[in-house]
């Protein structure tokens, strides 16, 4: 047990102020991302044998509860400080934080203008804000619990305007088919069934060396799919693969869209942060001619999670896909605003946090140009990492990065295993993924406060790790 896994009670305070009290483990957790051993995780026999998961019939107070909630929260991954590669968030900025806190002192829900107040007006200005910056001003805009739910809020909108009695009698979605690159996120596949149209319908199509996918690739797929009597529903295109973090070509994807009249969404949950920066918004030329667009806050952004939003570039398609009556709960009219003054009119959920303050607290003090450095030192670190990867004959690049991911090799050595190595004896978290038949370590520079040296030094400790791991040609067969 480290110093700070070891905190006394004592240290919270003595008159039942939540926030203090909480303020004080947290200061601990915080202490502990930067111990030199770094945190050993537990297995899941450890946590079920040693954590007070279970919940008793009768209740331990207070007081206990607060011992129990640290023991807890002291055991879990932490996802800030140098050791952390592992998803395409990391980091922590200290006003962002500030704003989650407060968020759940304020407890607001966000569906109507009588419990939300000022707040409805911050997400307003932030969702107006990024249609802006993605060349959709004047569209329609909503948070969501993620990005897989942004892209189930798009594809639902896609749905019923692609076929307009879905909503009101339903979706027969045989013989429909969706298109998407043989890299895009998993959750495409999950929300085809959601909307009706069934797993099968998704269509892979093939990408280029750089994980991009190929446009004529697809309008092949949707003319052999058109001849085969099917009925082409949308296209997904994606700004930053999980693994690869690839670039779909969208100017090109939206001419074949416009082409076959079908819904084009863009799922940049990862790389829409790419927007805030002067040069690298080129990596999503084409955007504004996209029907819709997901982009997560809590990736590149670095809001706490979770914090993503859909987006669309036709006014009030939320509202008009989503709105119910509810006269218990909706009970101002605010006439031409109502959908913004009353969020919940155009929303997923009813009962629904509030994941604006915590995006517009942090983008004050950033302000857009904070936001292009921010960009600027994350891809300063990936071009980094890559310079590392060239010089060391042990490491193999796995193909040049366009983004913040950079996939590589230990020569020779399994690549599971040093991942796995790395994490059980606490060194590091760093994922893997596999680029064409290929098992490689997928390393993300999403936290812009890490220093070179850090970075210098995870490299260190992944080959320190990588001469222990067993021989392999990281072949997936």
């Amino acid at each position: 047990m480290t110093r700070t896994e070891s905190i006394s009670l004592s240290a919270t305070s003595d008159h039942g102020n939540p926030v203090e009290d909480a303020a004080v483990i947290a200061s601990a957790i915080i202490a502990r991302e930067s111990a030199p051993d770094g945190v050993v995780p537990l297995s899941v026999e450890q946590a079920i044998a040693t954590l007070p998961i279970a919940i008793p019939e009768r209740g331990v107070g207070e007081a206990e509860a607060i011992e129990r909630l640290r023991r807890v929260v002291m055991a879990t991954p932490t996802t800030s400080g140098e050791r952390f590669f592992n998803q395409l968030f990391a980091g922590r900025e200290r006003v962002a934080t500030i704003a989650e806190v407060l968020t759940a002192v304020l407890n607001q829900s966000m569906y109507t203008w009588k419990v939300a107040g000022p707040q409805a007006l911050i997400e307003r200005e932030v969702l107006e804000r990024m249609l802006a910056r993605a060349g959709m001003a004047g569209g329609d805009a909503m948070f969501t619990p993620g990005g897989s739910m942004s892209n189930l809020a798009a594809m639902l909108v896609g749905r019923n305007e692609m076929r307009p009695d879905s909503r009101e009698l339903g979706f027969d979605g045989r013989g429909q088919t969706i298109y998407a690159s043989s890299e895009c996120h998993y959750s495409i596949r999950k929300n085809a069934a959601m909307i009706g149209a069934g797993r099968e319908s998704v269509r892979p199509v093939g990408v280029d060396a750089e994980g991009r996918m190929d446009p004529e690739a697809l309008a092949a797929a949707i003319a052999g799919d058109r001849r085969a009597g099917l009925k082409p529903l949308m296209i997904i295109a994606t700004s930053g693969t999980t693994v690869m973090g690839a670039f779909d070509p969208i100017d090109a994807i939206a001419d074949v869209a416009r082409r076959e009249g079908l819904w084009l969404h863009v799922d940049g949950a990862y790389g829409g942060t790419a927007l805030m920066h002067h040069e690298h918004r080129s990596l999503l030329r084409g955007l504004e001619r996209a029907d819709s667009f997901t982009w997560d806050a809590h990736k590149m952004m670095g809001a706490p999670l979770t914090c993503s939003v859909a987006l669309t570039r036709e006014p009030d398609l939320f509202r008009r896909h989503f709105d119910e009556t509810a006269s218990y709960l909706f009970q101002q009219d605010f006439g031409a605003d109502h959908g913004w003054l009353n969020p919940g009119t155009r929303s997923l959920q009813c009962g629904r946090r509030n994941d604006a303050l915590k995006l517009w607290a942090q983008w004050q003090a950033l302000g857009d140009d904070g936001y292009a450095e921010r960009v600027d030192r994350q891809v300063a670190l990936a071009r980094r990492a890559v310079e590392i990867v060239r010089d060391d004959d042990r490491m193999s690049l796995a193909f040049e990065p366009s983004w913040v991911n950079v996939c590589f090799e230990v020569v020779g050595k399994s690549t599971e295993m040093i991942c796995d190595e790395l994490n059980t004896q606490g060194r590091l978290k760093v994922g893997h993924g596999v680029v064409f038949g290929r098992r490689v370590i997928r390393l993300v520079t999403i936290d812009p406060t890490l220093t070179m040296s850090q970075l210098e030094h995870a490299f260190e400790e992944l080959l320190d790790v990588a001469r222990g791991a067993a021989p392999s040609d990281n072949i997936v067969r």
